[in-house]
């Protein structure tokens, strides 16, 4: 298969994830019940077809976190089948059904849109080292029935289109404000020796003059 993807495809892809409601209806699993062209990391092996499979990592460059596998699956058997494992290059991926727990499932003649709100997931847990951006990705699906299904998905940061579709940045610790406040509210109470003052002020206890008066008598 061709790694190169045309750029007017990643339009198409968004297209396809705003309008899962329709895919989920399953009324007909071609390119065209979506209004889209299937060209953007579509392939078809058995039953199952894959269409629009994108890779989406981290809206920023540099940010650590998860990335997410986005597609939609259709299943023309009779049959339902079990999405059992997505592989992206060497990574692993944990999936998620779209409501409870367990398997997610392609239902006969229907269709199961991953990614974005409301759906199935597939999150990779280590994004930046699965995927870089720009890059034509192998991905692969285990199904229950049909087996392996690979194609090449082109790698997105989660930004334009994509937005509400991959993954948010994760929150990093910051260690700044855990270290300023400490000294100062420490500090500030203990440093005060002035209060102290009236308490030490030796003048009236150690005043000698009248015990000398008093020695002369």
């Amino acid at each position: 298969m061709s790694r190169s993807l045309r750029r007017g495809a990643l339009a198409a892809s968004a297209i396809a994830f705003s309008l899962a409601s329709l895919s989920a209806c399953a009324a007909g699993n071609g390119a065209q019940t979506l209004g889209v062209k299937a060209d953007n990391a579509y392939v078809a092996v058995g039953d199952i077809k894959v269409q629009n499979a994108t890779v989406v990592t981290q809206p920023k460059v540099d940010a650590e976190g998860p990335a997410v596998v986005a597609a939609t699956l259709f299943n023309n058997g009779t049959d339902p089948q079990t999405l059992d494992s997505i592989q992206v290059g060497s990574a692993a991926v944990k999936l998620s059904p779209a409501k409870g727990t367990g398997a997610i499932t392609v239902p006969a003649h229907g269709s199961v849109v991953l990614g974005g709100k409301g759906n199935a997931s597939a999150v990779v847990a280590n994004g930046r080292e699965a995927a870089k951006n720009g890059d034509a990705q192998k991905v692969t699906f285990q199904f229950s029935k049909t087996g392996a299904v690979s194609l090449d998905a082109f790698v997105v940061p989660a930004t334009s289109y994509f937005q509400g579709v991959g993954p948010s940045e994760l929150p990093k610790p910051k260690e700044t404000p855990s270290g300023e406040p400490s000294a100062p509210v420490s500090g500030a109470p203990s440093g005060s020796a002035t209060p102290n003052t009236p308490g030490g002020s030796g003048k009236p206890a150690g005043s000698g003059s009248p015990s000398h008066t008093a020695a002369g008598h």
